[in-house]
C-alpha cells in the first residue's frame, strides 16, 4: 500500500520526473552513492506521463516496478473472488526459477551494471 501511496502523491505532486517525491533513496542520502534502484520513481513516474525513453534513462527497473503495481491488485482480486492462490503460486515459481545459478548470476551482473550506470549518470 505504500508503493501505490507514494506513487500517487509523486504522480500528483510533480507534472514531471522531478519533484520532492522522487528522490527518497535512503542510501544515497546516507552516502552519496545512488542505489541499483535509484530512479525507479521518476523511471515509474515518466512512464504515467507517457514517456517511455525517460523511464529507460532513468532506471529500467521503474518499467518492472510499475508493472507489478498494476498487475499485482487485479491479481489478488481475481484470485479473492475465485478463492485461488495463483498469484502466491506464480511467486514461489519465479523465486525457484531466479535461484538457478543460471539465471541469478546474469542478473547480479545486470543489477550491478545497473548500478554502475546509476553512478555513471550522477543520480
Amino acid at each position: 500500500m505504500a508503493g501505490y501511496i507514494w506513487l500517487y502523491f509523486a504522480y500528483a505532486a510533480t507534472p514531471d520526473t522531478s519533484g520532492p517525491f522522487a528522490e527518497v533513496c535512503i542510501i544515497k542520502h546516507a552516502t552519496n552513492i545512488p542505489c541499483p534502484s535509484c530512479g525507479a520513481t521518476r523511471s515509474a513516474l515518466a512512464l504515467l506521463h507517457g514517456d517511455f525513453l525517460d523511464s529507460l534513462y532513468w532506471n529500467p527497473i521503474g518499467i518492472l516496478l510499475l508493472i507489478i503495481l498494476l498487475a499485482t491488485p487485479a491479481w489478488v482480486l481475481y484470485d479473492l473472488c475465485a478463492k485461488k492462490t495463483t498469484l502466491q503460486k506464480f511467486y514461489f515459481k519465479t523465486e525457484s526459477f531466479l535461484q538457478q545459478k543460471s539465471v541469478a548470476i546474469p542478473a547480479i551482473i545486470l543489477l550491478v551494471g545497473n548500478w554502475f550506470w546509476n553512478i555513471y549518470k550522477g543520480l
